[in-house]
């Protein structure tokens, strides 16, 4: 059977096939209401993806999932159970590889008071466990995995989806928010066991609005230090964001204005944590208590 549904993820809006029922059933246990028939949507779709059986023998043997836009297939087969799990990838790559009207940055994006902090990690540095975290005590979650950053401004763009969640935190946040929602778990993929989480319901009623970078900080989860922060130089930032933004070559002199503006706007610095408390407590008193506005 193919299932069939757009999903309206402001700014964009994807056609979605699926053989797969996970696909469609987590697609709207956790995207909820932005998540319709298409024949309730007569606007735009800006891009079409599908989630698919593999193809001839193949299927009978050990039936896989493929991830394709545009006929174009960025990832080799999953296995089916895991085929939530590629097309929230999938979303990733789709926008990461097509997106030119803002500079993507690899980055968790989340907001108090209009203010928004850009978090850009790599992967083991405690991002989306952190993200989780801050989206259920008092900041606005914008995005887990980008931030779209209009050009030559400090603005950025909600891209409110689920959060991306590995190993060992998926059952600590799951004990931390039980009545939360949470999609099927993925095994054993190239990440590990894998788990999305819902955004909560205010990040969604707000994904239409923009926020202000006035804070980037590069996290690093290290269970033997309290807390340790160190201000970072804007050159230092200026590379460390260069190496996670996804387009930044491909906007070439409008992506590197665009990244200047963002650190000559923006206080910016490491840090290595194990209380998220304290974390927490950093960046609402130091990063967006006061417009560190240069």
């Amino acid at each position: 059977m193919v299932y069939k549904r757009i999903l309206l993820c402001s700014p964009f809006a994807f056609h979605i096939t699926s053989h797969h029922k996970s696909v469609i059933d987590n697609l709207e246990n956790l995207y909820g209401k932005r998540v319709v028939q298409p024949e309730n949507h007569d606007g735009f779709i800006d891009y079409r993806v599908s989630v698919t059986h593999s193809g001839g023998i193949r299927r009978l043997i050990n039936d896989q999932a493929r991830f394709q836009c545009d006929k174009m297939e960025p990832f080799k087969p999953l296995n089916q159970s895991q085929a939530f799990a590629m097309l929230e990838w999938g979303l990733n790559w789709v926008v990461a590889a097509h997106e030119v009207s803002h500079l993507i940055i690899h980055s968790a994006v989340l907001a108090k008071d209009g203010r928004a902090v850009l978090f850009p990690a790599p992967p083991g540095s405690g991002k989306s466990t952190l993200t989780a975290y801050l989206s259920r005590n008092g900041w606005r979650l914008l995005s887990d995995e980008m931030a779209l950053i209009t050009p030559q401004t400090s603005t950025v763009t909600p891209f409110v989806r689920p959060i991306c969640l590995k190993n060992d935190s998926i059952n600590l946040v799951k004990s931390w928010y039980p009545n939360d929602v949470f999609s099927t778990i993925a095994k054993d993929t190239h990440k590990g066991d894998v788990v999305h989480m819902a955004p909560g319901d205010i990040a969604v009623a707000k994904e239409a609005e923009q926020a202000k970078v006035v804070g980037i900080v590069f996290p690093k989860y290290n269970k033997d230090i309290f807390f340790d922060v160190y201000d970072m130089d804007q050159a230092t930032a200026y590379t460390a964001l260069a190496e996670n933004a996804f387009n930044y070559t491909v906007l070439q002199e409008q992506g590197v204005k665009s990244l200047i503006k963002l650190v000559e706007h923006a206080s910016s610095f490491e840090v290595e944590y194990s209380s998220l408390e304290e974390l927490d407590s950093f960046l609402t008193e130091e990063v967006i208590g006061t417009e560190h506005v240069k």
